[in-house]
């Protein structure tokens, strides 16, 4: 089934024998392994093993080999258009500075088996000033391959309204607008985004689910939700089999579906998708609304997105 990649991070896109390779190409030692078993985990495990990952990432070459690998994988998952996001800040020292580091990731992504767009990203653990920094330099590319601007890590380390500026240099540049927002923190955090953050797509948001008000503002508003299914048992927010998927197609949400960290979560995009099938117990018809939300929600261009679209409806079709 035609599917877009809508939440993927940069060093969580590495395959585990790239990462191993990479570390002893670069004389570094041998990470942990990065997939979370078990849990509920803390946050800091989480990223102290993403940091880890990150380091092997050191080279132009190898800012290319996880991307043409990333897309390789999804593209075997029924993908159509991946949109993969990149905080430059911390790969900026090894690459030679932020532009740098934008380049790089945008130059892998032009020569990639797959269409793709970057999302160049802030953090929620750092200031407002740098988030616009940030959005200044995404702005830049605009048009170039940048196709959004958004804020990761953990929403509770930073105030929604000291990253307005930032977007609204996003929004100004015509960029998605998709912060990560209501993984740990309630519904009332998915509101700021969209109203104080200008959201297009929120990263996450699961916690909407449980606001009516929050619920009707995405519906009115036509704010996708990027769910990642296997990102939310390992930090004890949802189990597998409470995800509210049902909640939010139920109330007119569109939802995306992403694969978020499949070095840490070990599962790719149609995993996803399968656990959205074998666990939830969506239908077919379900799993092609979702489908849908991810190519209408994204900044792919509308020729490929039409034919995304009419490829799920004659997937749907083809079902028993």
């Amino acid at each position: 089934m035609p599917k877009v990649q809508s939440h993927l991070h940069l060093t969580g896109a590495m395959r585990p024998a790239t990462l191993d390779e990479l570390a002893i190409r670069h004389g570094l030692a041998a990470p942990p392994p990065a997939a979370l078993t078990g849990g509920p985990h803390e946050w800091a495990v989480f990223q102290g093993r993403y940091d880890a990952a990150r380091a092997v990432i050191r080279t132009p070459d190898d800012v290319a080999r996880v991307v043409r690998e990333a897309a390789e994988d999804d593209a075997a998952g029924g993908c159509g258009w991946s949109e993969l996001q990149v905080d430059p800040t911390s790969y900026a020292p090894a690459l030679g500075g932020l532009e740098a580091a934008v380049e790089a990731v945008l130059t892998a992504a032009a020569a990639a088996s797959l269409p793709m767009g970057v999302v160049v990203a802030s953090s929620w653990a750092r200031s407002g000033e740098h988030a616009t920094t940030l959005a200044r330099l995404a702005a830049r590319y605009a048009g170039d391959g940048v196709v959004g601007f958004g804020l990761s890590n953990d929403e509770r380390l930073g105030r929604v309204g000291d990253f307005a500026p930032a977007f609204r240099i996003a929004a100004d540049a015509g960029l998605l607008r998709t912060p990560h927002g209501g993984f740990f923190t309630g519904a009332a955090h998915v509101r700021d985004c969209v109203e104080l953050l200008g959201a297009t797509r929120v990263g996450h948001g699961t916690s909407a689910a449980d606001d009516a008000a929050v619920l009707d503002l995405l519906a009115e508003r036509g704010v996708a939700l990027e769910l990642c299914p296997t990102s939310y048992p390992p930090f004890g927010v949802h189990a597998a089999s409470e995800i509210p998927v049902r909640t939010l197609l139920a109330a007119g949400v569109p939802v995306a579906i992403g694969s978020d960290d499949p070095l840490l979560f070990a599962v790719g995009l149609a995993g996803q998708y399968a656990l959205c099938r074998d666990v939830l117990g969506l239908t077919d018809a379900e799993l092609t609304e979702l489908a849908r939300g991810s190519i209408t929600s994204s900044a792919a261009p509308s020729p490929l997105r039409e034919t995304m679209l009419a490829g799920v409806d004659a997937w749907l079709a083809g079902r028993p």
